[in-house]
């Protein structure tokens, strides 16, 4: 068995609008908001890195549980923006938690990297105890790369998210999970060494579209749940529009689906973290109903999780 016991955010103080970006991207505001449903993101400052972020996450969810860096078994770590190509940032952020030698694990795997994580922590809990899942970006200098593309520049922000999952307690049980890849659209979203990001906007949205409600449905159907008894989907937020077509697919009013992707951008794999954390501040009691992690990412890669009170 696995519980959810707490979760934490960091978002870089940095607040870059649509007016700002625009300049840069040659478009207007107004289109990127019709566009994604983005008003404004985050970008981090010149001393910031992904590790950094993720430490300030950390810290952030282990005083929500109650807990020190000590208590942490394990170290899960989703990024795409890493600063390095090796190492990750995972056994720099557990050096910065003063936790060296606690085993870090990095987990490559763009925008679905931190749900990845939770399903993984959920089976190494128990042999592990704690494990701590970070998901950590700076992907303002991903796609600050020349040539800048518009399509891509205007989705993004920084930030990290971080989930802690134990064997013994906590506020929701990790129930399911359901984890999928298909390699054959691999190359419709990618980061190349040395070039700009690239990006088949309308092949994902269309995988995205199709993929994330079916993975839900299953993940519902296999543990007898409805989406109506849902109390809340908490996305990956990639964009405002897809999470509409999500809500639509399985028939749930959109107000079960948090969002926060208006004020921070697409922070790819912080991003489900991030808006679970800023969920949980809102719902501090332990939730009436079912709670449904959902993301999709480059790879392609995208699940589902479920956890009930």
């Amino acid at each position: 068995m696995a519980y959810l016991r707490a979760f934490g955010a960091y978002l870089p103080s940095r607040v870059v609008d649509n007016h700002e970006l625009a300049a840069a991207a040659g478009t207007d505001a107004e289109w990127i908001l019709r566009a994604t449903g983005i008003v404004e993101r985050r970008f981090a400052a010149a001393d910031e890195s992904v590790a950094s972020l993720g430490i300030h996450a950390a810290k952030d969810c282990l005083e929500n549980a109650g807990l020190t860096a000590r208590d942490v078994g394990l170290l899960l770590v989703a990024s795409s923006s890493a600063e390095h190509r090796f190492p990750g940032p995972a056994s720099a952020i557990g050096a910065g938690l003063g936790i060296t030698g606690v085993p870090a694990i990095d987990l490559p795997i763009a925008s679905a990297g931190s749900l990845f994580g939770m399903a993984l922590a959920a089976h190494l809990a128990p042999a592990y105890g704690n494990v701590l899942v970070i998901g950590s970006e700076v992907m303002s200098r991903v796609v600050a790369r020349h040539p800048v593309h518009r399509d891509t520049a205007i989705l993004f922000g920084d930030g990290a998210g971080a989930c802690l999952i134990g064997s013994q307690t906590g506020f929701a049980e990790i129930r399911d999970s359901l984890l999928a890849s298909d390699g054959d659209f691999a190359e419709a979203l990618r980061l190349d060494l040395d070039a700009p990001l690239y990006m088949d906007g309308r092949t994902i949205i269309m995988q995205a579209a199709r993929k994330i409600p079916r993975a839900i449905s299953e993940l519902l159907e296999r543990n007898r749940v409805a989406p109506a008894a849902v109390e809340a989907f908490l996305m990956h937020q990639a964009n405002l529009n897809l999470i509409t077509r999500v809500a639509q697919a399985l028939a749930v009013p959109e107000d079960r689906f948090f969002r926060n992707i208006q004020r921070y951008g697409n922070t790819s794999s912080a991003s489900m973290l991030i808006a679970a954390a800023e969920w949980r501040r809102q719902h501090s009691s332990p939730p009436a109903g079912p709670l449904v992690f959902a993301a999709f990412g480059a790879g392609l890669h995208w699940g589902a999780l479920l956890a009930t009170p």
